[in-house]
């Protein structure tokens, strides 16, 4: 029997994925707001494509806020676009 591949949907595109292809942001518990590179962070998260096109979006459509339930700070999207464009070079 094959193995269920788990979906999540990107807060940008809405395109459904496999877990493993998708990035996870987190809220902490103490309100940052973080890339999840694991997957197993605990937090709120919400899961994104590995491209910077799908943050933008997320952040224009407020899709991120709503799936966090969080304003998120200039700051924190700074740090994400970062962390993003690293780990998508990898």
């Amino acid at each position: 029997m094959s193995k269920k591949i788990p979906m999540r949907q990107c807060v940008g595109c809405g395109e459904m994925k496999g877990k493993r292809e998708m990035l996870r942001v987190i809220k902490t518990p103490e309100g940052q707001i973080l890339l999840d590179v694991t997957g197993k962070k605990n937090g709120r998260g919400a899961y994104l494509c590995p491209n910077a096109e799908c943050l933008e979006k997320a952040l224009k459509t407020k899709g991120l806020e709503r799936s966090l339930k969080a304003s998120i700070p200039q700051e924190s999207i700074e740090n994400l676009a970062k962390e993003m464009e690293s780990v998508a070079a990898r």
